[in-house]
């Protein structure tokens, strides 16, 4: 039979391969939906027609400061730097003039994004008019407390919000394999919120005692029952955003959907979008998952990677194998990603996580929950497989090395492949009748 030709994305190139037509369970795609034809043009629609909410320009005041929460180097894919010329265009016409506007890279956890990323991120034009600063969630003087929440949550966010009168919202939506569904109140916890915060926000995601590891209702498309997000919407309401624009991807990692306004009611719409684009119902899991990021940026590191490994995890049977595309050019980032597989055993690093969360430990951790399920290769650069064994990959530099352990591993004759080419963003959900 004539194989099945296949060529994913990986880095900012891609990878060609053949597998048998026959042993081909499922190409896991989402619902082709056509990118906007004018991201501009929508986006500027998007702001005179919101969604729950008046208009930008009937919010924002003459005169008044404005902050603009933006995601940081890892999503570029959000395509801010088409959206936020729109977006600043506006606040001037209300009498918003640039020296009153600054854009705070909602980093989170992550490390700090430099000038030139600053650049990659906003636009050159941008940057040289408007204040661009990251959020350090470590600079404690920087940071202002508003109060707890009803699970007891610590609310400390960046002080900006109390030095301007608008926040606005900027993000993507996608799956979250933590609090079901990015974007929305993302900007603001773990965005722009302090360590202290987002620690105690993420230990929701756990267990309920050490051993039980991380929380079944902490998996991609479920808020209704997952602590985490619910707590994280009490976090954002404490700073009451007064406008978001959000966005939807498509399959090709265009822009198909953007959504303004309210920052509950927009972002909830926009879910609905990734649910058509990205929800996949399977009626059997395979013996070897081969799945992709979808490329740069969302390949950038290990730690991006965990959402591919978790998602391929949903579509492999028990003792399977995944072979996980990814080529990790900052792969040692963020710096304590790593050392988290120091500890001998799943239980001490899961022991020493519930005494100082750290989002990298938390993936480290649902790495280690995707490897007790199958075999995991790491398709990945050659400078790269020390690291990539310490997180207890099997590492290969080509797509032959990979394919020939995988049939090894998985012990069946003529193993039935899956294969997810933007595995980052699509989850399969097993269909139960």
């Amino acid at each position: 039979m004539k194989p099945k030709e296949f060529t994913l994305k990986y880095g900012k190139g891609t990878i060609s391969f053949e597998i048998p037509e026959d042993q081909l369970l499922y190409t896991i795609m989402g619902k082709d939906v056509n990118a906007l034809p004018d991201l501009g043009e929508a986006c500027g629609y998007a702001l005179e027609h919101p969604i729950d909410s008046p208009p930008l320009r009937e919010i924002v005041k003459q005169g008044e400061k404005v902050a603009i929460a933006v995601s940081d180097i890892t999503r570029v894919w959000q395509k801010n730097d088409q959206i936020l010329p729109v977006l600043i265009k506006t606040l001037n016409e209300t009498g918003v003039p640039d020296e009153n506007i600054t854009i705070v890279i909602a980093m989170g956890g992550h490390r700090q994004n430099t000038e030139e990323e600053f650049i990659e991120i906003c636009g050159k034009e941008i940057c040289r008019r408007v204040k661009v600063v990251n959020h350090d969630a470590w600079d404690t003087k920087n940071m202002v407390y508003l109060g707890k929440t009803s699970r007891g949550t610590e609310v400390s966010v960046n002080k900006i919000i109390k030095e301007v009168d608008r926040l606005i919202l900027t993000g993507g939506i996608v799956y979250h394999y933590l609090v079901g569904y990015g974007g929305g109140r993302k900007s603001i916890l773990p965005g722009i919120s302090s360590i202290k915060t987002i620690q105690q926000n993420h230990l929701f995601a756990m267990g309920p005692e050490p051993g039980s590891g991380i929380s079944p209702q902490s998996v991609p498309k479920l808020t209704r029952g997952n602590d985490a997000h619910e707590d994280m919407m009490e976090i954002a309401a404490f700073v009451n955003p007064a406008f978001i624009v959000n966005v939807v991807a498509n399959l090709e990692n265009k822009i198909a959907g953007i959504f303004a306004g309210n920052w509950v009611s927009a972002w909830l719409e926009a879910t609905k979008l990734v649910d058509k684009i990205c929800g996949v119902e399977i009626k059997e899991e395979a013996d070897i998952v081969i799945a992709t990021s979808g490329g740069y940026p969302m390949d950038i590191n290990l730690y991006q990677s965990a959402k591919t490994m978790d998602n391929a995890r949903y579509a492999m049977k028990k003792g399977g194998v995944a072979i996980i595309l990814s080529e990790c050019p900052d792969i040692s980032e963020p710096a304590d990603f790593f050392q988290w597989f120091d500890y001998p055993s799943d239980l001490e690093m899961e022991k020493a996580l519930r005494e100082n969360f750290t989002i990298a430990g938390w993936t480290a951790l649902k790495e280690l929950e995707c490897h007790d399920k199958g075999y995991c290769i790491l398709l990945t650069k050659k400078e790269n497989a020390e690291l990539a064994r310490k997180a207890k990959f099997d590492p290969v530099s080509n797509m032959r090395d990979a394919l020939e352990i995988a049939y090894k591993k998985c012990s069946v004759t003529n193993p039935r492949i899956t294969v997810m080419p933007q595995a980052a963003n699509t989850f399969p959900i097993m269909k139960t009748s």
